[in-house]
């Protein structure tokens, strides 16, 4: 396992941020966002459909929930996640060996160039992993590279902003009444993958066929209650406030409060959110 792995230039700055400050905190509060995405699990692994003898790779694995329950059910296989965070895939290891999940094994790299043993997978996940390549594309490749002949690709990502309520909430209220411009729907990003014909584009020019988009909607879960949700929300994006005066600070944090408080429910402050589960096969 290499300290300092390849990092293809385009993705310079993912790495920065994924191993840096985000990372960290992902890792830090590790239980929150699985946590959040937990309502899709079901639907992933159901799509992923781990066999006994496969052998998976995760992309973008973070800190490993999707790669310790897939090494679970490939018994006989095993399980191989790769990060650009070296704080989340601290995590990922110290849980599989509390866990007692032997099969799974974690590697920081950047799954665009990494030199993954050819055709040594028959199958490949990502959990929200798989929408911040610089060039898609060529890292599809690479991933595909990876998996056997007809091997599979299973994807988890959001639709578009439109669809995820709490996107638009805590982007307009920390805006404080600033013009918001998300990146460019190609960019990378959350929303990278939200087009179907965009997926359907970028998967076939990196050589898979069989590209299909299965849309699911679940309630998403941020805190307990608005001020843990509030505490959560304000680690994660209040580098929003950046360029804010002291009353547009307040405004930003009121309009945060309040959003989170509307969104109040007896099991926690919870949000619409709507994402793709996308799978394909290797050519």
């Amino acid at each position: 396992m290499s300290s300092t792995p390849r990092v293809d230039p385009a993705n310079a700055e993912q790495a920065r941020a994924w191993d840096g400050r985000e990372g960290a905190y992902w890792a830090e509060h590790a239980d929150r966002f699985d946590r959040a995405i937990r309502p899709y699990r079901t639907h992933f692994l159901a799509a992923a459909d781990v066999s006994p003898a496969d052998r998976v790779l995760d992309i973008g694995c973070g800190t490993g929930e999707t790669t310790r329950a897939a090494a679970r059910r490939a018994s006989a296989g095993r399980a191989l996640g790769v990060d650009l965070s070296a704080a989340m895939l601290s995590v990922a290891r110290r849980r599989a060996v509390a866990e007692f999940v032997h099969n799974a094994e974690f590697v920081q790299a950047d799954a665009q160039v990494h030199a993954f043993p050819a055709a040594s997978f028959d199958l490949a996940v990502s959990r929200t992993g798989s929408m911040f390549f610089a060039d898609p594309v060529a890292a599809f490749r690479n991933i595909g590279g990876a998996l056997r002949p007809g091997g599979r690709f299973v994807q988890l990502v959001w639709q578009e902003p439109a669809g995820n309520e709490w996107f638009l909430a805590f982007t307009r209220a920390l805006a404080a009444g600033r013009p918001t411009a998300g990146p460019a729907p190609d960019a990378p990003g959350p929303f990278s993958l939200a087009d179907p014909a965009r997926v359907r584009a970028v998967l076939g020019a990196a050589g898979f066929t069989d590209v299909r988009l299965e849309p699911h909607r679940e309630a998403m879960w941020f805190g307990e209650d608005a001020a843990d949700a509030e505490r959560f929300t304000l680690g994660l994006h209040g580098w929003m406030l950046d360029g804010l005066d002291d009353g547009g600070r307040r405004r930003a944090i009121d309009d945060l409060r309040a959003t989170l408080t509307a969104h109040e429910t007896d099991d926690g402050v919870r949000y619409a959110s709507a994402v793709w589960i996308i799978r394909a096969t290797r050519a």
